[in-house]
This record gives structure tokens, C-alpha cells and sequence, in this order.
């Protein structure tokens, strides 16, 4: 496939470019690390490296030195959409160029040929469902396909190590072709359908997720395609990408190492802020009876930050902004949405919330984030995040086939610049106090 021979073409030249500055400047410091920074969960410390996204404080995430903005313009797309495929988002993540259609839909070939879930992950989700989470079913799903990784297959036969990106590319197009079915079988089981979703050949990897929950709409496939795109990957430090990454240094395949991202993903938080500002959302309008007013809302805020409670999907560790991903969101919304009480209230805090923080002090940045609007804009198609009491978090399933885009794409690249087992040094609170006090 061409999306091979384009990485056989370039791994070279990224490991001679990374042999290169190992070899020059192997000893030049790029961060001082203090004891708070220790403590604090390692918060800011310059140790990661990925080439594939950077949130930049002003600009937001980057994928591969590209704005959101310019993504949605530049990346392919096909008829009759208004948002590039997805397909066109992965071939730029794993090679850093700006596809053509032809590299897209090479892609979207590769996934529908590659798509078939094994009957026995059915078989097994169908037993858990009861009792399990969305998320333990998508992380149990991935886990249960490790028996048909290339990778492991072709290091137990003895591969060489320059040839590792090569089973894991594989394994990664395995995964990834997979996962809106796998994603689609566990919503619509929870939903009382247990029937095996048929795939829509003629639709794109994500317009067939839609397709696959029972939702036609035009409008849904180009939100599932803006969803997927926009999740895809956040540097390599927050907990699902790190996992992933840790796990794969020791040169476990993608599915111990995704199902392992995924875990992390799932804690509170890390990958549940959608839900809980959508809960959030609905706690409001039942309060109030519909969408409060302008001074109603402001009052709720306070309210709200003076009985020390968070205001969900507000705020960024990094952006010093409104998030670009959110402003994507809304402007979707925002063309197609009428009448819609929950948008209109996520709209209405934008309005509310980054002037209260202000005046309060003590955010760093008073502006949403993505997750300030990305469960109301699901909501309006009817996507739901809990199934009466079997269950919350299909959310953030969404977000993980998303995420599982980036992380995939990092550990072919791990994988490529033969990027060694992470083994970081540990001290006691002794070694610690005694740093302090000579300090």
C-alpha cells in the first residue's frame, strides 16, 4: 500500500535526524524538575516526545504543526459533506503531509477491508453487558483481539527491531478499521439491540458509525467526522496517550497498550468532563424549567463556584483561550440548531462563565474547553451518554475511537525511531527533604 512505501521513505530520515541530535547534543538540558513538580503529577515537566500534536497556550492543539481551522479547510473531502473524512486526518498523523482525496479514500479502502470484528467479541460483550460500563466493554473488546496481533507474531518469529513500525502499522490499521463497530455494537446494546450492526460499504469509516447507530442524518455523519477529527490526539503527557505509550515501550502490541489507554481514559478526570458538564447542563434547564436568564445563569454560576463546586468543560491546563476544538462545535451547533435548549444553554454560559471566573481570580483561564459543548451537540441527535441504570460513559467511547487514532499513530512512530522502554528514576520523601534542606 502507498501509505507504507510514503513511511518506508521517511523513517529513515527521521531516525538519522534523531540519531543526529542524540549525537550532538545528547547531554544539553531542557528542563529543571522541582519538588513540587514531584508531587504535582509531573504537571509541565518537558519530558515527552511526540511530533504529532502540540497544544500550543494560544493557538490551541496542533496535529502535525496544523490548526483545527486549517484542518477542516485543508484536509480532503468528499461530496456533499462539510467536513473532511477522517481518513485524510490519519494519513497526516502518521506522515506529516497533507493527504490528497486519493490518500483518503486509500485509507477508507484499507479500514472497510480490515473491518471485520470477530465473533467472539460480540460473544463477549454480550455477556458483560449487564453489569459492565461502555468503557470496560470498548477497553475489554480491544483487549480481547490481542490473539491476532502482527506485532507479536512477527517478533516471536524474530524481526528485526529497524522493521518494528511495519506489523505495528498493521496492527494499527486492524484497530482502528474496527473500532466504530465495536463502538456502535456497545451503544446499541445497551439499547436492547444485540444484533450484529451490518456495515454500510459505500459510507466512510465515520459517516458508517452513524450509519451503524441508526442515525441517517447528513448533518450526524459530518459531526461524527468534526468529533473524530478534533479528539483525535492532545500531546503525549495527558493519561491515555502516556499509558499507551508506557505500555507499548516495553513492546507490547497495540491492543495491551490501546486497551490500557483506554483504562486511563475512562477515570473521572481524564475522559468523563463531557458527561458531567452534559449532566450538568440538565440540572439547570430542570431547574429552572427551560434555559434561565442572562442574570439567572450568572446568579447559578456564583452559586455554583461559592459552594466550591467546579464549573464543568471551563478552564485548560495549557490554553490561555477559548479552545479552537469548542469553537468548531459550536459553530456546527450554531449553523444547524434551532430550538434546542441544551445547546442554547451551552451558548448562553459561554457568555456567562468566562466573565464570572474573571471576576472571581482564581482561574488561569476562565474560557471552555471542548468538553464545555461536546456532549450538548451529541445530545441533539439523540446520542446518550447513560442508558437508564445499565449504565454512563458512552462518551467517552466516542472520544476514545478518536483518541485511538493518535495513539496508534505515536506508537508507529515509537515504534519507527526505536523509542526505548520508559523507565524514569524514583526517590524517597528522605532523598527529598535532604534536596531541600541543601537547597
Amino acid at each position: 500500500m502507498s501509505l507504507e512505501r510514503k513511511l518506508e521513505a521517511i523513517v529513515p530520515i527521521w531516525r538519522d535526524r534523531v540519531n543526529q541530535l542524540l549525537k550532538q547534543s545528547q547531554e544539553v538540558k531542557v528542563d529543571e524538575v522541582t519538588i513540587g513538580q514531584i508531587y504535582g503529577g509531573m504537571r509541565g515537566i518537558k519530558s515527552l516526545v511526540t511530533d504529532i500534536s502540540y497544544v500550543d497556550p494560544n493557538e490551541g492543539i496542533r496535529l502535525r504543526g496544523h490548526t483545527i481551522s486549517d484542518l477542516l479547510n485543508r484536509l480532503p473531502k468528499i461530496k456533499g459533506t462539510s467536513v473532511p473524512l477522517v481518513s485524510g486526518l490519519y494519513y497526516l498523523l502518521l506522515t506529516g503531509e497533507i493527504p490528497t482525496i486519493q490518500d483518503a479514500q486509500e485509507i477508507e479502502a484499507e479500514w472497510k477491508k480490515r473491518s471485520q470484528v470477530p465473533e467472539y467479541v460480540f460473544e463477549i460483550l454480550r455477556l458483560i453487558s449487564d453489569k459492565a460500563t461502555p468503557m470496560n466493554m470498548f477497553s475489554t473488546a480491544i483487549l480481547s483481539m490481542e490473539s491476532s496481533s502482527v506485532f507479536a507474531l512477527k517478533y516471536n518469529e524474530g524481526i528485526s527491531k529497524e522493521d518494528y513500525w511495519r506489523p505495528m502499522l498493521e496492527d494499527s490499521l486492524n484497530l482502528t478499521a474496527k473500532l466504530p463497530i465495536i463502538a456502535a455494537y456497545i451503544y446499541n446494546l445497551k439499547h436492547g439491540d444485540d444484533s450484529i450492526p451490518q456495515s454500510n460499504k459505500d459510507e466512510d469509516w465515520a459517516g458508517n458509525f452513524a450509519e451503524l447507530v441508526k442515525i441517517r442524518d447528513k448533518d450526524y455523519k459530518d459531526l461524527t467526522r468534526l468529533y473524530f477529527i478534533i479528539h483525535s490526539d492532545h500531546e503525549s503527557g495527558n493519561v491515555s496517550a502516556h499509558t499507551t505509550h508506557l505500555v507499548g515501550s516495553a513492546l507490547s502490541n497495540i491492543y495491551y497498550a490501546a486497551s490500557a489507554g483506554m483504562n486511563g481514559l475512562a477515570g473521572p478526570l481524564h475522559g468523563r468532563a463531557n458527561q458531567e458538564n452534559l449532566q450538568w447542563l440538565k440540572q439547570i434547564i430542570e431547574r429552572f424549567g427551560n434555559v434561565p436568564s442572562k442574570e439567572e445563569l450568572t446568579q447559578f454560576t456564583w452559586d455554583t463556584l461559592n459552594s466550591n463546586r467546579v464549573i464543568p468543560g471551563y478552564g485548560h491546563a495549557v490554553l490561555r483561550k477559548t479552545d479552537p476544538r469548542y469553537t468548531a462545535l459550536y459553530e456546527f451547533g450554531k449553523q444547524r440548531f434551532k430550538n434546542d435548549p441544551i445547546f442554547d444553554l451551552a451558548t448562553l454560559l459561554y457568555e456567562v462563565v468566562p466573565e464570572v471566573l474573571t471576576r472571581q481570580g482564581k482561574a488561569k483561564n476562565p474560557y471552555p474547553n471542548l468538553d464545555a459543548i461536546s456532549g450538548a451537540v451529541q445530545h441533539h441527535y439523540g446520542i446518550d451518554d447513560c442508558v437508564g441504570n445499565k449504565g454512563c460513559g458512552f462518551y467517552t467511547v466516542l472520544f476514545g475511537v478518536s483518541r485511538l487514532l493518535g495513539v496508534t499513530a505515536n506508537a508507529v512512530w515509537a515504534r519507527a525511531l526505536e523509542q526505548p522502554l520508559e523507565r524514569p528514576k524514583s526517590l524517597t520523601t528522605h532523598m527529598l527533604e535532604d534536596i531541600a534542606t541543601k537547597g
